[in-house]
């Protein structure tokens, strides 16, 4: 087992469905980890290695771990459906593998409750829905990956693909609203209403290029499209191109290093800095593109060279021999409580943190694509 594998297996013995290890942020609020999109990230990179290595501890860990957590009826232990949280959307994923995998019939009535949700969100006046109920007339790039694989997904399985239009409209929609044409970079959210403090008053959009965020956009692409085919036409093919135009425009902004910074277009400016779970979600997306074929075969080597960055920069063994993954954001948003507002500084300001999910479960899904391509030995 090569140090990666032993470091996730450690963070596994660690953690327990109401304490998992790697979400930093339930530890800091002293609470126990309910359903959660960060937990979601960890349980579907899990499920990711058991799929590649078909070795049981993985696949028993995640199903106990969301077992746990769903009720015989489908009920989610600490899930809310009214809450229309998009968040919520992202750890139900997870059932779908878990599902097949098992035959639990419990999952199954789960999705159906999760999907209950996507049928109820709120939705701008050009069709988006909104990031939550407490973030009227918002959409953060967070929310596509959030919650667009899981309704594709949906849609394909039980669906008929009936709602593909409205997936397909809500990715151009966010192209059309939040792409800047000068930098083919996208920023973090966008106020239909023009009314929030942190948006611009003419184009409702944030002020910056958050790496995180175009991380989860980009992941968004690239999921939704690996669910997706060529039957699925012209706009199939619209996503191709929104997704290689997105990597080209982040490529032009990759460090020396192989990483990204946390605002992506000011590398070198004072308190900016390499960002962890960004960084390895360009890593997995550029990766998996290319395996898929929606990225040409040169440009593995840039996924290569961040996933390189970050274990040279990032990932470092402690006096007691245990591995850690630093240089994570923990957390970065918009208005809520602190009225955060979306500034350079206000980036810059958010905690930095060693071994959160929203960190490692993105580098363990790179690291899988890395295996796949024949770069870590087994």
């Amino acid at each position: 087992m090569d140090r990666i594998e032993k470091y996730i297996e450690e963070l596994m013995e660690k953690s327990t469905p109401d304490q998992p290890i790697w979400n930093i942020e339930k530890i800091m609020q002293g609470l126990k980890s309910s359903w959660n999109y960060i937990d979601g990230c960890m349980i579907k990179a899990i499920l990711e290695m058991y799929a590649i290595t078909k070795e049981e501890r993985y696949l028993s860990f995640a199903d106990a771990f969301i077992d746990a957590k769903v009720a015989e009826d489908g009920a989610i232990d600490g899930y809310d459906v009214n809450e229309l949280n998009i968040d919520n959307i992202n750890a139900g994923k997870t059932l779908f593998e878990l599902y097949d995998l098992t035959g639990k019939e419990k999952y199954r009535k789960a999705i159906d409750l999760i999907y209950s949700q996507v049928q109820m969100m709120p939705r701008t006046k050009d069709g988006n829905f909104w990031h939550k109920n407490i973030y009227p007339n918002q959409v953060w790039l967070d929310g596509l990956y959030m919650c667009q694989p899981f309704y594709a997904e949906f849609e394909k399985r039980f669906n008929n693909k009936k709602n593909y239009d409205d997936i397909f409209s809500q990715f151009f929609q966010v192209e059309k609203s939040m792409r800047d044409p000068k930098t083919g970079l996208y920023y973090h959210a966008y106020d239909s209403s023009k009314e929030m403090f942190w948006c611009d008053r003419v184009t409702g959009l944030s002020q910056n290029f958050w790496l995180r965020a175009l991380g989860w956009f980009s992941m968004a692409l690239l999921d939704t499209l690996s669910i997706m085919d060529e039957s699925d036409g012209e706009r199939y093919e619209h996503m191709k191109r929104i997704f290689l135009e997105l990597m080209d425009a982040l490529l032009k902004y990759q460090d020396e290093s192989g990483m990204w910074y946390q605002v992506v277009n000011f590398g070198g400016m004072e308190k900016n800095y390499l960002e962890t779970s960004g960084s390895s979600i360009l890593a997995y997306a550029i990766l998996k593109g290319v395996r898929l074929g929606f990225l040409p075969e040169s440009y593995r080597t840039y996924g290569v060279k961040a996933f390189q960055g970050i274990c040279g920069r990032y990932l470092s063994t402690d006096e007691e021999g245990n591995l850690h993954l630093d240089g994570i954001c923990l957390v970065a948003g918009l208005g809520g409580k602190g009225n955060r507002s979306g500034t350079y500084d206000y980036y810059m300001s958010e905690p930095v943190v060693k071994d959160d999910a929203k960190g490692v479960g993105p580098f363990l899904l790179a690291y899988t694509e890395m295996k796949r391509a024949g770069f870590v030995e087994d």
